[in-house]
């Protein structure tokens, strides 16, 4: 079963990976990146701290920190040690001469679960259960998802591999929203707020994206 569940996945793989064009390798290589998205991520403390106290901003943005943190040491230093599933693109992979990388960039040796999708999800699922908008729901996951599929096009990153650490992040943060939730309510006497000027986020995010477009048109 389990070989044959990894044989779809490769098949998956390959398939979804081979997509490509100079145009989406340039832009899939930049929405890949962490930096690119800090004005995004100064906005969820934007839309945090002007819709709630201090306090309160305060334990939720610390709450959304541990959610990534714990994601990302979980799947990196627990999970990839002990799968040892080698990345797509690593030379060692028997399947890595069919494998599409772009600027050579072939990550590190494992790969299983993936951080990418751990953080993402972990970030998107916890901001979702704080703001709950339904708005900046829909932008956070659709861009959590495009941003695990990155690394499927970038050929590091198994679909298996998206899924399950999807879950893992998706999972860690819903922990630590019921953690950070009790502790607002029976410390800081927090009662759910109507988060307004949620719409910044997606401006944001979706402003970014289309700077990320025009530059990979422009390059390519």
């Amino acid at each position: 079963m389990i070989e044959l569940l990894g044989s779809i996945d490769t098949e998956i793989f390959l398939l979804l990976n081979n997509l490509h064009s100079p145009f989406w390798d340039s832009f899939m290589s930049i929405f890949s990146g962490k930096m690119i998205w800090a004005p995004m991520y100064v906005t969820i403390v934007y839309i945090l701290y002007s819709n709630l106290d201090k306090r309160t901003a305060t334990l939720f943005s610390v709450a959304i920190i541990l959610s990534i943190a714990l994601a990302d040491v979980t799947c990196a230093r627990l999970l990839r040690p002990l799968a040892e599933r080698l990345r797509p693109a690593n030379l060692d992979n028997p399947i890595s001469g069919m494998v599409h990388i772009v600027g050579n960039y072939r990550g590190g040796v494992y790969g299983f679960p993936s951080c990418h999708a751990a953080n993402s999800f972990g970030l998107a699922t916890i901001l979702a259960l704080i703001v709950r908008r339904r708005m900046l729901a829909v932008f956070i996951f659709l861009w959590a998802t495009v941003n695990s599929y990155s690394r499927v096009y970038l050929g590091v990153h198994y679909i298996g591999d998206l899924l399950v650490g999807a879950i893992i992040g998706a999972l860690i943060a819903l922990v630590i929203y019921w953690l950070a939730q009790s502790i607002a309510r029976r410390r800081l006497g927090y009662s759910r707020a109507l988060f307004k000027q949620t719409y910044v986020l997606p401006a944001v995010g979706l402003t970014t994206a289309f700077g990320i477009a025009v530059y990979s048109f422009v390059v390519s």
